[in-house]
Parts: C-alpha cells; sequence; structure tokens
C-alpha cells in the first residue's frame, strides 16, 4: 500500500473519532447520528462504515485510542516523580489537565462511565483498572517509604482516590467550567495524604517524643 494511502486511512480514522467525540458532547451519544459525525469531520456518510461498523463501534474505538493515549501520558508523569507523594500529585495534576484540555472527552468519559448499561464496557473497565493498578504501585511505594499508613485497605484506596478525581471532573463540567480544573490538584492531594481528622492527642504526644 502507498505510504500517502496509509496516512490518509489513520488521518480520517482519527478525524472521525474526534469528529464523533465533538457531536456525542454537544448532542449526547444516544441522540446523535452517523449523518452528523460524518458532516463533523467533513467526509461522506458512507465513509465512516470503511472504518466503523456503526456509531456504537466508534465510542468503543474512542475509549480504546485515547486510553492508551491518556494513560501513556499517566505513566510517564508519575515516572517523573522523586516519591510517592510527588507521583501522585503529579497523576492527579496530569488527570485533571488531560480532562481540562478536551473538555468534549470529559463530558462524554463523565457520561458513559455513569450509564446503567454501556456500550463500551470492557473498554471502561480497563481503563478503571490500569488506573487504580497505578494508585496501587504509589501506595505500596509509600509504605515502604514510611510515608503512606501500612494499614490501609488497599482496594479503598484505590476507589477513593478515583471516585474523588472523577467527582472533581464532574463538578467542574456541571459548573460549566467556570474555574481552572487544575487548580484542584494540589487541594485534592493534600487532602488525600492528609486526610480530615485531627490525631487524638495520644497520638500527638507519642509523635512529639524524640
Amino acid at each position: 500500500m502507498d505510504p500517502h494511502d496509509v496516512k490518509d486511512k489513520n488521518s480520517k480514522y482519527h478525524r472521525i473519532l474526534e469528529a464523533a467525540v465533538t457531536v456525542f458532547a454537544r448532542q449526547g451519544f444516544r441522540q446523535s447520528t452517523v449523518a452528523q459525525i460524518a458532516k463533523e469531520a467533513g467526509v461522506a456518510d458512507g465513509t465512516i462504515y470503511l472504518y466503523f461498523k456503526n456509531k456504537d463501534d466508534i465510542l468503543v474505538h474512542f475509549f480504546s485510542s485515547r486510553a492508551k493515549q491518556v494513560f501513556d501520558c499517566f505513566r510517564a508523569e508519575v515516572g517523573r516523580g522523586a516519591d510517592s507523594a510527588e507521583k501522585l500529585r503529579n497523576l492527579v495534576r496530569v488527570h485533571l489537565g488531560e480532562f481540562q484540555r478536551d473538555p468534549d472527552m470529559a463530558i462524554v468519559y463523565q457520561v458513559e462511565t455513569h450509564q446503567s448499561s454501556r456500550l463500551a464496557e470492557d473498554q471502561i473497565r480497563e481503563m478503571a483498572k490500569m488506573y487504580q493498578d497505578i494508585i496501587a504501585e504509589i501506595v505500596e511505594q509509600g509504605q515502604q517509604e514510611g510515608s503512606i499508613r501500612k494499614d490501609l485497605y488497599v482496594g479503598l484506596v484505590k476507589r477513593f482516590i478515583l471516585g474523588a478525581v472523577e467527582e472533581t471532573i464532574g463538578t467542574w463540567l456541571h459548573s460549566g467550567r467556570s474555574y481552572d480544573l487544575a487548580s484542584m490538584a494540589d487541594p485534592l492531594v493534600d487532602l488525600f495524604m492528609r486526610g480530615i481528622g485531627i490525631p487524638e492527642k495520644s497520638d500527638l504526644k507519642t509523635q512529639g517524643k524524640p
């Protein structure tokens, strides 16, 4: 195959995906049509079917394609952290930053992951697992460093962090994106690392001993 044909094929594939995300975010997945996606992408309706079986297939491809891009970015940022606290801060910062940079992706992700019947169930589950695996690695490192408690139920910690970050994104979207989402990263990580409780007086006395 001519290299130019391959490049054009890839270009159209990604153009259709990006157009679909825009339409899904604007119209809602169930109200969107292939014709609307084709118009947004600047291609004929029939061209869509050269790359995707139907509208459902476009959504599945979106989650598969974007998940790899986003998680490669997550991994790279986490890898730059010197310790567990910095790794967690980098993870939350890049997560909020990526969703702020691409609000259409944020809308589609938030809406579709909260559907009772999810078309991209396998992809969504895999994305959640990948994210929780990163958190588990950070927690385990923190436990080894002595900066994170060793008596934690890691499964609960993973859900706590992922749930809090997703809720923060959802609140930002519902606000009409009226503030800087990425600025919420540091307060969130401080909350994760410090908790909301004041240590018992006996604990404070123990901590003050040489």
